[in-house]
C-alpha cells in the first residue's frame, strides 16, 4: 500500500506541474486562437507562478487540519474542472481565470504529497520517498511542455488542453480508487504552526533555499539563449539537451534521495562548490559543444538534486509543522526563481549572455554563507544542550546527597 500510494501522489503532482508548465509550450497557439500577443499569454505563466507563491505558505496551513484524501480530491477536482472549462472557453480572460483558481490549490497537494510520502515510512527513510514525490515536480516539467506541444499541433489546441484535465482526472480516479483514508493524526493549532518563524533558522532556512533555487533557476532561464548565442547550437540541437537537461534532473531527485538518507549535511554543504564547479567550467568552455552537452547533463543531475536538498533543508527546519514547512519551501523556491532570473538578466543586459554565470555563482556564494549559519547555529544549539545536561545532572547528584544526609538524622 505504500508503495502505491506513494505512486498516486507522484502521478498526482506530476498531473499538478503538467498543468502548471506544461502550457509553455503552447503560447504560440493560444497566442493565435484567441488572437492576443505571446506577451500577454505569457501571463497564463508568470499568474500562475505568483499566486504559487503568494499562497505557498498560506493554502498548505489552512488546510493543515482536514483528512489528507479528501484535500487530494478536492485539488485534484478543481483542477480538473478548470482545465476542462479552459479548453472550451472562448475567451482569453476566462483561460486566465481558469489558471489561476487552481494555482491557488497547487501548494496544498504538492505540500501534502512531500508530507505524506514523508511520513508513510520509517524517518530515515523519508528523504527517498518524497524523491519519488520530486520525479513528478521533474516530470512535469521535463516531459509537459514537449507532450503537450506535440499533442496540439498534431491535433488541435483544445486536444492538448484537455490533456491538462485528463492526467488530473486519472490521478482524482485513482486516488478514490486505491488511496486509503489518511485522517490528519494529530492536529496542530495555526499558532503552533506559525510559531516556527520565530526561530532564527527557520529565517536561514528560507533565504537558504531563496538563494539556492536562484542560483539554479537563473541561469536555466536562460540556457536556451546560452546555447544559441555562446555555443552556437541549432535549434533542433537546443531542444535535445534541454530534454537531456529534463531527464537527468530525474536522476538527480533519485540521487539526493539516498544522499540525503545517509549523510544529509556533508551532502547539502558540499553541494554548492559542485554547482559552482560547473558554473565555472561552463564560463570556459561554454562555448564548445561537446563540454556543453556534457555540462548540460551534469548540470542537470545537480538541478534535480537541489529540489531535494531544498525540500530537505525546509522540512527539517521545522519538523513539528510539515505542511506549513512544505508551502515554506514552495514559496521560496518560487522566489529565489524570480530574483535569481532578475539577477541573471541584469548581467545579461549589462554584460553580455557568457556573464549569466556570474548571477549563479554569486547566489551559490549566499546560500553556502546561510547554509553554514544555520550549521553553526545547530551545532551551537547542541552544545548548548550538552552542557545544561551537564548541568542538570550535576544539579541532581549535589542534591541527593543532601536529601540522604537530612534524611540520616544529622541535621
Amino acid at each position: 500500500m505504500k508503495k502505491s500510494l506513494i505512486l498516486i501522489l507522484t502521478v498526482g503532482v506530476f498531473s499538478i506541474i503538467n498543468t502548471e508548465m506544461g502550457v509553455v509550450g503552447i503560447l504560440p497557439l493560444i497566442s493565435q486562437n484567441y488572437g492576443v500577443t505571446v506577451a500577454t499569454a505569457g501571463l497564463l505563466v508568470s499568474m500562475f507562478a505568483l499566486v504559487v507563491a503568494i499562497s505557498g505558505p498560506t493554502m498548505p496551513l489552512f488546510f493543515s487540519g482536514v483528512n489528507r484524501k479528501k484535500v487530494m480530491i478536492l485539488v485534484l477536482s478543481v483542477f480538473t474542472v478548470c482545465n476542462v472549462i479552459s479548453a472550451f472557453a472562448s475567451a482569453f480572460p476566462v483561460v486566465l481565470v481558469t489558471r489561476v483558481v487552481p494555482a491557488f490549490f497547487q501548494p496544498v497537494y504538492v505540500s501534502l504529497a512531500m508530507s505524506v510520502a514523508g511520513s508513510s515510512v520509517p524517518e530515515k527513510d523519508a528523504p527517498k520517498a518524497v524523491s519519488r514525490v520530486m520525479i513528478g515536480v521533474s516530470a512535469g516539467m521535463v516531459l509537459g511542455v514537449p507532450v503537450v506541444s506535440y499533442i496540439s499541433n498534431m491535433t488541435s489546441l483544445r486536444v492538448g488542453m484537455l490533456f491538462f484535465a485528463a492526467v488530473n482526472a486519472v490521478a482524482l480516479i485513482a486516488t478514490i480508487l486505491v488511496v486509503p483514508d489518511l485522517p490528519v493524526k494529530e492536529r496542530l493549532s495555526y499558532g503552533s504552526q506559525l510559531s516556527v518563524l520565530r526561530e532564527g533558522r527557520t529565517w536561514v532556512s528560507i533565504f537558504g533555499v531563496m538563494f539556492l533555487n536562484g542560483s539554479v533557476f537563473g541561469v536555466y532561464s536562460y540556457l536556451s539563449e546560452y546555447m544559441e548565442t555562446v555555443t552556437q547550437l541549432s535549434a533542433g540541437l537546443i531542444s535535445i539537451l534541454l530534454l537531456v537537461y529534463g531527464l537527468s534532473n530525474i536522476i538527480g531527485n533519485l540521487i539526493a534521495g539516498r544522499m540525503l538518507s545517509s549523510r544529509p549535511l556533508g551532502f547539502v554543504v558540499t553541494f554548492p562548490f559542485l554547482l559552482a564547479a560547473v558554473y565555472a567550467v561552463l564560463f570556459f568552455l561554454g562555448s564548445f559543444t561537446v563540454p556543453m552537452a556534457v555540462l548540460t547533463f551534469v548540470w542537470g543531475v545537480l538541478a534535480g538534486a537541489a529540489a531535494n536538498i531544498n525540500q530537505y533543508w525546509l522540512a527539517t527546519a521545522a519538523p513539528k509543522a510539515p505542511d506549513f514547512a512544505n508551502g515554506l519551501f514552495l514559496a521560496s523556491t518560487n522566489l529565489g526563481t524570480t530574483v535569481g532570473t532578475s539577477v541573471c538578466g541584469f548581467f545579461l543586459s549589462r554584460m553580455g549572455t557568457p556573464y549569466i554565470i556570474l548571477g549563479g555563482i554569486l547566489f551559490i556564494a549566499c546560500a553556502f554563507v546561510l547554509i553554514i549559519m544555520r550549521v553553526r547555529v545547530e551545532k551551537g544549539g547542541e552544545e548548548y544542550g550538552k552542557v545544561q545536561d551537564h548541568a542538570d545532572k550535576g544539579r541532581k547528584s549535589a542534591l541527593l546527597p543532601r536529601r540522604l544526609y537530612s534524611r540520616s538524622g544529622r541535621v
